[in-house]
């Protein structure tokens, strides 16, 4: 990191010791929590691969503040307008379907993976064994900020 950045209060620059930062600056710890739902298909032969579908939505838990300070305009608060900022949620979403750029913007802000789960239950199953099983699966990350 340049000198430059480290007078201007880049994150990370500053030599060590008691930050010079006002509070309201400081990165604050906490947890958010992205999911998302997920479908795919298994035909009647194993051995081919499965049929994905895309990602519809992702979802974000966690405290108002520190969603807001991640994703930015990103975050959709429709299903929960107007949440005090340290209120936690759990019905925001983002506008974009990517996992991938979810988790970059966390990294970005400082947080790591601490934990993730993932379940599937078959939705649908025909008495006919010539036709696809439709499978449903939920998958939840947990991220930290120390």
């Amino acid at each position: 990191m340049a000198l430059a950045d480290s007078a201007r209060g880049a994150p990370g620059g500053g030599g060590g010791g008691v930050s010079k930062e006002p509070s309201s600056r400081r990165r604050r710890s906490g947890y958010i929590t992205v999911g998302y739902r997920g479908s795919y298909t298994i035909g009647r032969d194993i051995q081919t691969d499965a049929k994905f579908r895309r990602v519809a939505r992702i979802t974000v838990c966690g405290k108002t503040s520190l969603a807001k300070e991640v994703f930015g305009d990103t975050l959709n608060e429709s299903r929960d307008p107007d949440r005090p900022p340290e209120r936690y949620t759990s019905r925001y979403y983002l506008k974009f379907t990517f996992l991938e750029q979810a988790f970059d913007r966390l990294t970005e802000a400082g947080f790591h993976m601490v934990a993730c789960s993932s379940t599937g239950t078959c939705a649908y199953v025909s008495n006919d064994p010539g036709e696809d099983k439709i499978w449903t699966s939920y998958t939840e990350y947990v991220f930290c900020r120390d």
